[in-house]
């Protein structure tokens, strides 16, 4: 199931999203689907109809203010500064202007654990707008992006339908995660639905599958992540801005675990009962982690060193790398 967020999320640095409404689907188009459903029958489809109907179409459509301040994200993801740099140049063309904000789909290559989805929802911040997630190495079927046919039992709509129809934005940013991973089965491309997607054109009238009914996703914001370009498709590649995304090196991890400790600390009542900057050696032994472990593993050095009364954390804290999960329950 996407993650949705439905709620106006206010631009970072204390800046408000500028807000007009967009159609997404027409109303009329979903009444006529809904009067040619037989009595009793299809009532899952039924479902989805009506509550079309009772959200409306329309959708905030947002755009930064002005220009938003970013010198935060360049320093809590400095591995990301050619994508930064990118993002903000395609906000300036729309800044103070009455255009509608437009973000080139996106390709994150790169290892796992380097940040990449947290990219991806650190953008959807930025500009205000909500995030759907799709992960394609989960997938078994392409309905996954563009909805199954209502003929079939247990079908249901695409993430791209469900962001945009139970969300509150027509411009959110989608993070297709894995798409080196996507497997089809037998003919069936599960990347097909991505070609018309990635094309604003023919994203205006996009058509989920088990509703039937066009929707426009021309607006949303496309941001994939992969580990291999190899295995994907060449007219998916076209329609993207690529990136490679490296690790950080040794100072730009130490940098990140040090701001990632300050917001923890900062966004928690306890958090004033340690001190304000971990040890250097503390620091030295989180650069040799992903960056999304840190977190984790901040989170359990934390505990341990409150367990032990202690208001600064010590290597011993840290979880042990090497530490295999360890069964729950009665041993024999």
């Amino acid at each position: 199931m996407s993650s949705t967020s439905n709620d106006l999320v206010p631009l970072s640095r204390q800046q408000l999203p500028i807000a007009s409404m967009r159609q997404v689907y027409r109303v009329h188009d979903v009444e006529k689907r809904l009067d040619k459903l037989p009595q009793r029958e299809h009532e899952t489809l039924r479902a989805t109809y009506e509550r079309m109907l009772e959200k409306g179409a329309e959708r905030f459509q947002v755009k930064p203010s002005g220009l938003p301040a970013m010198d935060h994200l360049y320093d809590e993801l400095p591995n990301f500064a050619e994508v930064l740099d990118d993002v903000r140049r395609q906000l300036a063309l729309c800044h103070d202007s009455r255009d509608a904000l437009e973000i080139t789909p996106m390709l994150l290559l790169g290892p796992p654990g380097i940040g990449k989805t947290h990219f991806a929802r650190e953008v959807s911040q930025l500009l205000g707008t909500g995030l759907g997630f799709i992960s394609m190495s989960s997938m078994t079927a392409g309905w996954v992006l563009s909805g199954a046919s209502s003929q079939w039992k247990g079908a249901r709509p695409g993430k791209v339908f469900e962001t945009l129809v139970d969300g509150q934005y027509a411009n959110p940013v989608m993070v297709v995660d894995e798409i080196d991973k996507a497997r089809g089965e037998h003919a069936y491309d599960p990347l097909g639905a991505l070609y018309s997607l990635l094309e604003h054109d023919t994203a205006m009238a996009f058509t989920d599958e088990f509703a039937e009914v066009a929707i426009d996703a021309s607006q949303v914001i496309w941001v994939a992540t992969a580990n291999d370009e190899r295995s994907i498709p060449e007219p998916i590649l076209n329609r993207m801005n690529v990136f490679e995304v490296k690790a950080p090196d040794r100072d730009a991890a130490r940098s990140i675990a040090l701001r990632l400790y300050q917001k923890i600390r900062g966004s928690h009542d306890w958090g004033r009962q340690f001190d304000p900057e971990p040890s250097s050696s503390v620091l030295d032994r989180f650069a040799q982690m992903a960056p999304r472990e840190m977190r984790r593993a901040w989170m359990t050095a934390l505990g341990n060193a409150r367990l032990d009364r202690r208001g600064s954390v010590e290597l011993r804290d840290l979880p042990d790398a090497g530490t295999r999960r360890q069964p729950i329950g009665f041993t024999h």
